[in-house]
């Protein structure tokens, strides 16, 4: 298993739409376990493919306070909704930015597991969000498209500032 990169905001790779899942095999499962392992090392809830530069229709996720309930989703598809909720989420991508998202409160899903069989699954409160969240990036759409275009504006410079005062403090040597 290995941690993967994590693509950040703005960067126009997250705007990639996956493409469907065709080959079930041993690779498709150890890059399920490899976005497994991104997400847990990085406190996330949810991880979708496109986060990892990988374009695919492949989402992991695991919103058990334990964090021993890992579920995975291949080529989901939301089959019925009902209901709103609103919900502060935030995203791996784009780290430290929380926002308030208005979702369905019930889904009903249909996705394949990594082995390729189907299955059905009915979510609801966090773990819809969760799943609505990690599909959103599977069509190339963040969290951050929700929130107005001046508020988006303040997020990207934001991260950029933050980004900028990263590298600074990499450069700058330690004193002894």
């Amino acid at each position: 298993m290995a941690k993967l990169q994590i693509v950040e905001f703005p960067d126009p790779r997250l705007r990639t739409v996956a493409k469907p899942v065709e080959d079930f095999n041993e690779a498709l499962a150890d890059f399920v376990e490899d976005l497994f392992e991104t997400m847990y090392e990085e406190q996330g809830i949810g991880l979708a493919a496109s986060q990892v530069d990988v374009h695919e229709q492949v989402l992991v996720m695991d919103t058990s306070e334990e964090r021993n309930a890992p579920k995975a989703f291949i080529n989901p598809e939301i089959i019925a909704s009902s209901g709103t909720q609103v919900y502060e989420e935030g995203c791996l991508s784009v780290p430290g930015i929380y926002a308030k998202v208005e979702r369905a409160e019930q889904i009903t899903v249909q996705a394949r597991r990594p082995d390729g069989s189907t299955f059905e699954v009915e979510l609801e409160g966090l773990d819809a969000v969760c799943l609505q969240h990690e599909m959103d990036h599977l069509q190339g759409k963040l969290f951050v498209d929700y929130l107005s275009p001046l508020k988006r504006q303040m997020v990207r410079k934001r991260l950029e500032k933050a980004r900028r005062q990263a590298r600074q403090d990499a450069q700058v040597p330690s004193a002894v």
